[in-house]
């Protein structure tokens, strides 16, 4: 009678039984067992989200962008697509689950565009990788519903006339440079920030925007280039400011003087120039910019000049944000009733 066989095996590091009544019945026990081992081990792992989209953040994101840009991609991964997607695989992402973190998110229809910016970019890579056949975020059922960004208002005219009227209270020298710069001329706040002495001719009444100073991490500035290339440019330097500017070191920063100022120290000059000046409003820098802009579009009716003053890159922009004028609905009645109220 022959012996049965009953032998342990170890297949990939797990210890297996095989019980065989011949050495041939054991023989194709261990080759299928060995070849079942095999396909688990040619079966592909998936990806964790979490995983892949630090790595491609890290990788092809971080050591490209500018550091601006890349807080704000750390802040969607942050905030919005490891919490929805961490430890789910990257394959199996659905457009279901896309859309179902569109509909959980609150607040602007913006804030949810800035998250699928960069769930595409990382969708997109796995497509790239041949993790999924295509990317599930493309699909045209998905929907981005969300309150509209808020308008940046202007100050009233009355209002600036006020703030101009006070600029001699303000009892800080560089609060008064800073109020002169910032509310006559239609610049970015961290357009202001990269100003150096350099860039203030008196002599020809020109201010040179060369540079800007962004603030990535919050309060540890960064010097960079502007946001565009027509950022780049000379515009008129208002009288009124001029009075109050003493010229220091060409090479130093107008408001830091080696190293420009903080955001912080922004909004301790604003609160200074609020108290001294008693304004009732709140100092914005952005609603200087905007004001500035709907009075030059105001007072030329010219785009190419608003254009040109704002640095954007084309009068699209100029004209979605700042070409708007003051009084517009008044206005239109008035031209209305010009134009169809006469009896010629």
């Amino acid at each position: 009678m022959p012996t049965k066989i009953n032998r342990s095996v170890v297949i990939n590091g797990n210890r297996k039984w095989i019980r065989a009544n011949s050495e041939q019945e054991y023989a194709e026990k261990l080759l299928k067992l060995s070849a079942s081992g095999m396909e688990k081990i040619q079966t592909p792992s998936k990806h964790i989200f979490v995983e892949y989209a630090e790595s491609w953040f890290r990788v092809y994101s971080l050591p490209n962008i500018e550091a601006a840009t890349a807080a704000t991609y750390r802040r969607q991964l942050k905030l919005y697509l490891i919490p929805a997607f961490g430890e789910m695989a990257v394959e199996d992402i659905t457009t279901d689950d896309i859309q179902g973190l569109f509909n959980s998110m609150t607040g602007t229809k913006a804030t949810k565009q800035k998250a699928r910016m960069v769930l595409n970019m990382i969708l997109e890579a796995a497509v790239e990788d041949g993790l999924l056949p295509r990317n599930p975020l493309k699909s045209r059922r998905i929907k981005l519903t969300g309150e509209a960004s808020k308008v940046t208002k202007e100050y009233t005219v009355e209002q600036m006339r006020f703030l101009i009227r006070n600029l001699e209270n303000v009892k800080n020298a560089t609060d008064r440079a800073y109020l002169a710069i910032q509310a006559l001329h239609p610049l970015r706040l961290e357009e202001v920030l990269g100003l150096k002495w350099g860039d203030i001719d008196l002599d020809t009444m020109t201010l040179y925007v060369r540079r800007a100073v962004t603030h990535p991490t919050r309060n540890q500035p960064e010097i960079k280039a502007t946001k565009t290339q027509a950022s780049v440019r000379a515009i008129g330097l208002s009288g009124i400011a001029a009075r109050f500017l003493v010229p220091g070191d060409a090479n130093e920063f107008i408001f830091g003087g080696s190293t420009p100022f903080t955001y912080q120290k922004v909004r301790r000059m604003c609160e200074r120039i609020k108290r001294d000046t008693g304004f009732e409003d709140n100092i914005t820098p952005i609603r200087f910019r905007t004001t500035v802009l709907t009075d030059i579009y105001d007072q030329t009716k010219d785009v190419k000049t608003a254009q040109a003053a704002a640095g954007h890159a084309s009068p699209t922009m100029t004209m979605r944000r700042y070409a708007k004028g003051r009084d517009g609905v008044r206005r239109s009645g008035e031209i209305i009733d010009q134009v169809y109220g006469s009896d010629d």
